[in-house]
């Protein structure tokens, strides 16, 4: 006697939309912190320095040339 199994049927649940108060916080940080990078990056040297010595200089080093921004 041979037995017919039926495939389970996959049920989806409805997407519910996020909303933009829950991702406005996340937003204005991720923009926060890509400035803050950016000036790292791009500026942390000479006049503009926020810490003294060429430390951050030498960690960045590669990523400013890669990102076109002079530092020699």
């Amino acid at each position: 006697m041979a037995q017919s199994t039926a495939a389970p049927t996959p049920t989806t649940q409805p997407v519910t939309p996020l909303p933009l108060r829950a991702l406005a916080p996340w937003a204005v940080f991720v923009g926060v912190l890509t400035l803050v990078l950016l000036y790292f990056v791009g500026a942390e040297q000479g006049a503009t320095s926020v810490v003294s010595g060429e430390g951050v200089h030498e960690w960045v080093h590669d990523a400013r040339h890669l990102l076109g921004f002079p530092c020699h």
